[in-house]
């Protein structure tokens, strides 16, 4: 199936929602957001053929797939969060796997630690869950054929897309890294030379593989051809992958973690994702302060925010991993999630003195800011909120010869070896070491809002660690400042992860008084760029209106629909 070129022109031009006239009268009330324009062209599409939230949500990540290939995949790996205009939410794991060959100690090299080894080549590639995910989610809930879904991927594949300046510039800065393999610098560039503004970039490897999965299903891409070029590829070059790791994966279907704040029902993510019990156990905290009366961006609120912030993530390290591999982390994440906890952390907080985080100096390793996010809600009221990732920009950057997907670098989201932990950024905590079939912790933080049955809010954000504090500043940009839903996501977002202990703000985020009264509490501060893409829907339903926004952080995005 083709885009319709019109309502694409549109995208384009805007790179925000369409007009009413633009939409088709038989489905006006259904939006889509995501980072680029054309996949979320191919997920509004799917609503208006009589697709629900599920079925955008899959077009639309298949289609970033090709059109965001620094984010957007099949060889990667993430979440969803489906909240049904009746019945059960689900939240749907299809975090990436460790091989079979995989070890606590893999990225050790005669005793020492390896960076290298940790995050970057072919020690570094995961088991991908991103296609067997979005088909489990869909089997369960999707309405349209599964080979309609592809089809707007496949014909961007196949057919070609015109490069944007966004995409010309990030395909020049990752050149340099793609220079050790061939096929990622034969697919995404021009005999080695960079794509300018206005190219045409096609991928018909990338098309036929996206082909066997419409085809078959998840066995298109687990087994048969596209596994067998996988395996080949990691042989060749000491990888660990192999085609019964492949056909072993399984996405997981898991029961949401679930919240309340200030009357609101929240939904979120459970572990392997830290985010949604970090996200839910920073509201319970907040929600014993009055946010609006101490001001948006003022000292007051930013310290409260700062230090459930904090105390979140200090949790987040102590007991987060895979599930599967930690015996009771169900009832740990209960109890975080408390409010009667929220209340035992409310007492350690000091209006007047920043805590102090410890053990000191070392920080935990950064996760990559390169994820991507898709908010969906569909006529019925139904809604996705869908964040995937590569880790990295453009995974570990090896494209599969023959097959035209990126692989990831997940695998350097584990820690890095047992005992590790030190003063100098290490970390070595049993609960997130490598070992065979398990999933690494994540920070994605898909969440769904609702109030009094109604649905409310979609949201979710890339930005490695960050997300989880993004998704929350959104939140409470809307619940307690009042915000639409523009403005905020283009708010000044700050961030603290408890080590290293200090609070990161966007550049012109806080005003000299603020940042004056933060620092005399003992808060330390640093400036930095921006944190997150926010992508994000709330649903006014006195006015039965959809209101969507688009983070102008990154280039190429938008939201369509009303």
């Amino acid at each position: 199936m083709k885009l319709r070129p019109a309502a694409v022109l549109a995208a384009f031009a805007a790179a925000a929602v369409l007009s009413a006239a633009t939409v088709p009268a038989r489905a006006r009330n259904g939006m889509v957001v995501s980072q680029n324009f054309l996949a979320t062209q191919a997920g509004i599409e799917a609503l208006w053929d009589g697709g629900n939230a599920v079925d955008a949500a899959v077009a639309t990540a298949f289609a970033l797939a090709v059109t965001h290939p620094a984010a957007g995949n099949v060889g990667g790996g993430g979440f969803l969060l489906y909240r049904p205009p009746k019945g059960e939410a689900a939240a749907y794991d299809f975090r990436e796997t460790a091989p079979a060959g995989a070890s606590a100690t893999m990225f050790l090299r005669d005793g020492k630690y390896d960076p290298e080894r940790h995050h970057n080549g072919y020690l570094s590639v995961g088991v991908p869950g991103t296609v067997a995910g979005l088909h489990m989610a869909w089997k369960a809930h999707g309405k349209l054929p599964w080979r309609r879904l592809l089809g707007p991927a496949i014909t961007l594949a196949r057919e070609g897309f015109m490069v944007t300046d966004g995409l010309a510039r990030s395909l020049k800065e990752v050149l340099a890294d793609m220079k050790s393999y061939p096929a990622s610098i034969a697919q995404f560039s021009r005999a080695g030379q960079p794509y300018e503004m206005g190219d045409v970039l096609k991928q018909p490897d990338l098309a036929r593989t996206l082909e066997r999965i419409a085809d078959k299903g998840p066995a298109g891409f687990y087994e048969g051809e596209t596994a067998a070029l996988v395996e080949k590829e990691m042989k060749a070059h000491g990888g660990l992958v192999t085609r019964a790791d492949l056909a072993a994966y399984r996405a997981v279907r898991r029961a949401p973690v679930r919240g309340t704040y200030r009357g609101y029902e929240v939904l979120s993510m459970p572990p392997i994702s830290s985010g949604g019990a970090a996200l839910v156990e920073m509201l319970n905290v907040l929600e014993g302060y009055d946010l609006k009366e101490r001001g948006f961006g003022g000292a007051a609120a930013v310290h409260v925010v700062a230090e459930a912030m904090r105390r979140a993530f200090a949790d987040r390290a102590r007991y987060m991993g895979d599930p599967a591999f930690n015996p009771g982390l169900a009832a740990v994440v209960e109890r975080l999630t408390s409010k009667e906890y929220a209340q035992e952390l409310r007492r350690t907080i000091r209006d007047d003195r920043a805590s102090k985080s410890s053990p000191g100096a070392f920080s935990w390793p950064a996760e990559s800011a390169q994820t991507t996010h898709v908010s969906v809600v569909d006529d019925a009221r139904g809604a996705a909120s869908l964040t995937y990732t590569l880790e990295e920009g453009y995974g570990a950057k090896i494209v599969v010869p023959g097959a035209g997907f990126l692989l990831n670098d997940e695998m350097g989201d584990f820690n890095a070896g047992p005992g590790l932990t030190d003063d100098k950024g290490l970390i070595g905590t049993e609960p997130n070491l490598a070992a065979p079939g398990k999933r690494m912790l994540s920070s994605m933080t898909p969440a769904i809002l609702s109030r009094d049955g109604e649905l409310f809010m979609v949201v979710g954000s890339p930005g490695g660690r960050t997300i989880i504090n993004t998704v929350l500043l959104t939140i409470l940009n809307v619940v307690d400042f009042g915000m639409n839903v523009q403005q905020a996501i283009d708010a000044p977002r700050f961030h603290h992860q408890w080590l290293p202990d200090r609070i990161q703000y966007e550049r012109f985020g806080l005003s000299p008084d603020t940042a004056a009264l933060l620092r005399a509490k003992g808060h330390e501060l640093r400036e930095t760029d921006t944190q997150g893409v926010a992508q994000a829907i709330v649903y006014d339903a006195k006015n039965k209106v959809l209101e969507g926004g688009c983070d102008r952080r990154a280039p190429d995005g938008a939201a369509i629909g009303r």
